[in-house]
């Protein structure tokens, strides 16, 4: 069976097991279960700390794990990132007092307070910058009011509560994370259960993005319709029983559905449906 960590509580939890779930896997029915077995499918599942994942899966014990991309890096595990999965985005940042500093110049002798020591360490190493870290473990917003830092380096997503304490970010962004699937680096990515496993998720990735659109239009407007939803390869068009007429079925962006609905409107389309993808393979 594939062996599989998937995060067992926070901000990744949910959605990981949402697109498992569609991806036709089954998952745990409540949170106190650690593993479970989806026979059918032939994997195995293990609810785990984000934070551990990586290091679960370098180790070889798991086959495959996801968490997030700022975790697999803090880590400094022998795992790779094999594919995004496009949520839990979030982008890492440092922040001080105002006027306390504007540059990662301004780094220079002072101390940072950290979750993601690693992260950070590397970061100011690759810069150049001789600054002090401190581990914490949470709630780094505290840091500098309490004298531990003058500066810290945290996940931003709304920065409300950075500036609940009193503090705004500065520089360019330290960097961007979200969930990823990470293997084992070395092994074999092309095996044919992990190869399943990453259609199926990407399968989803595409079903959440695109829908299915349907419509009428007329033989002489085709290309011009064609030009709006020339689909992935091209789309699927049909004759209908009018003659001058024809059924044309593509994918398009969910995101711009309806402005491609309008565009094929004002070209003479009509019957135009989009409708949702909830599975697929490319």
């Amino acid at each position: 069976m594939l062996r599989i960590a998937v995060p067992n509580k926070g901000s990744l939890s949910g959605p990981a097991a949402d697109m498992l779930h569609e991806a036709g896997y089954q998952q745990r029915r409540e949170s106190k279960e650690l593993r479970i077995v989806d026979p059918v499918n032939e994997v195995e599942f293990f609810y785990l700390r984000p934070r551990d994942i990586a290091i679960y899966v370098s180790s070889g014990r798991l086959d495959i794990g996801i968490t997030g991309r700022d975790l697999l890096i803090d880590s400094a595990a022998s795992a790779e990132e094999i594919l995004p999965l496009g949520f839990a985005r979030s982008t890492f940042r440092f922040a001080s007092k105002p006027g306390e500093a504007s540059s990662m110049e301004d780094l220079k002798g002072k101390t940072v307070a950290t979750s993601y020591e690693g992260i950070v360490a590397k970061h100011l190493a690759d810069s150049g910058i001789d600054a002090a870290v401190v581990h914490l473990d949470g709630a780094v917003e505290t840091a500098i009011e309490l004298g531990v830092a003058e500066v810290i380096a945290d996940v931003v997503e709304t920065g409300t509560s950075l500036r609940n304490a009193g503090l705004e970010v500065f520089g360019d962004p330290i960097m961007k994370s979200e969930a990823v699937v990470i293997r084992r680096k070395g092994a074999d990515v092309e095996e044919p259960k992990v190869q399943q496993f990453l259609r199926r998720l990407q399968g989803v990735l595409v079903a959440r993005t695109y829908v299915m659109m349907d419509y009428d239009c007329r033989v002489e407007q085709l290309e011009k319709a064609v030009a709006l939803t020339p689909g992935l390869e091209s789309p699927t068009v049909s004759p209908l029983h009018n003659e001058g007429w024809v059924a044309v079925r593509a994918m398009v962006p969910a995101k711009e559905a309806q402005r491609i609905m309008d565009d094929l409107y004002d070209i003479g389309a009509r019957a135009i449906l989009t409708t949702a993808i909830h599975a697929c393979r490319l």
